[in-house]
C-alpha cells in the first residue's frame, strides 16, 4: 500500500530532493479560505447594489470586500458571472409567501397576491434596476422569464375559481393582463419613475387587480 493511502481527506504529499521525510500541505485551510472570499465577494456585491442600484466594478467589489482584485477574477471570471450570482443569491435569501386558500372571498385573496408581491418585488427593486446595465444577459433573460411563469402560476392558483369559469382564451388573456400589470418592471416604474410610497404602489395594485378581475367577469358575452 502506498503512503499516499494514509494522508487524509484534503491533504497533500509533496517530497523534497533534499529530504526523505514527506513534507505535508494541507488544502483544507487553502479551500476554506477560498470559500470566505467568495462569501465576501458576494455579500460586498449585494451590499452595493442595495445602495446604489448600479451593477458594481470588480475593482470597486475587491476594495469592499478587502479582497484581491485577482481573487474576484479567480471566482466569477467578470463582472456578468458575479452580476448573476449575486441575483441568485438574493433569490435564494427571498421567502415567498404561498397564495393561499382559494376559497377565501375574493377581496381578501387580491389583499393577500398583492401584498406578497409588493413585498418581495420592493426588495429587488435595486436588483432590478442595477440588471438593466446586462439586459441581454442569456442567463438573466433565462431567470426572467422563470420568475414570470412562476407568478403565472401563483396567479391561477390564487384566483383558481375565477379562472375555472373562462374559457381557455379568456384564461391566458386575463393572466397576461395580470403578469403585465403586476410585474417587476411596473413595481419599479411606480416606486422609482412614479415615486410612490410602498402604501400608495400596493392601494395601486389591489385596485389594478380588482378592475381586471371585474373587468373580466363583467362581460362573459366577450367570451
Amino acid at each position: 500500500m502506498s503512503e499516499a493511502a494514509f494522508v487524509g481527506r484534503g491533504d497533500a504529499v509533496a517530497r523534497n530532493d533534499e529530504a526523505e521525510a514527506p513534507k505535508v500541505v494541507h488544502s483544507d485551510g487553502r479551500n476554506r479560505r477560498a470559500v470566505e472570499t467568495r462569501r465576501k465577494v458576494i455579500a460586498a456585491a449585494k451590499a452595493m447594489i442595495t445602495e446604489t442600484s448600479t451593477a458594481p466594478t470588480v475593482v470597486a467589489v475587491a476594495r469592499r470586500a478587502d479582497v484581491s482584485v485577482r481573487s474576484v477574477f479567480q471566482h466569477f471570471g467578470d463582472v456578468e458571472s458575479l452580476f448573476v450570482t449575486v441575483m441568485d443569491s438574493i433569490r435564494q435569501d427571498l421567502v415567498v409567501p404561498p397564495p393561499g386558500p382559494s376559497d377565501r372571498p375574493l377581496a381578501v385573496r387580491i389583499a393577500s397576491v398583492v401584498q406578497n408581491l409588493a413585498e418581495v418585488f420592493d426588495k429587488i427593486v435595486p436588483l432590478r434596476v442595477a440588471a438593466g446595465q446586462f439586459a441581454g444577459h442569456p442567463a438573466l433573460i433565462e431567470r426572467g422569464l422563470a420568475s414570470k411563469r412562476e407568478l403565472r402560476d401563483a396567479t391561477f392558483e390564487a384566483f383558481a375559481p375565477e379562472f375555472a369559469v373562462l374559457s381557455e382564451p379568456a384564461r391566458e388573456e386575463l393572466a397576461d393582463a395580470i403578469g403585465a400589470a403586476l410585474s417587476l418592471d411596473a413595481w419599479v416604474v411606480l416606486r422609482r419613475r412614479d415615486g410612490l410610497s410602498v402604501e400608495r404602489a400596493t392601494a395601486v395594485w389591489r385596485l389594478t387587480l380588482t378592475a381586471l378581475l371585474a373587468h373580466r367577469f363583467a362581460a362573459p358575452a366577450a367570451e
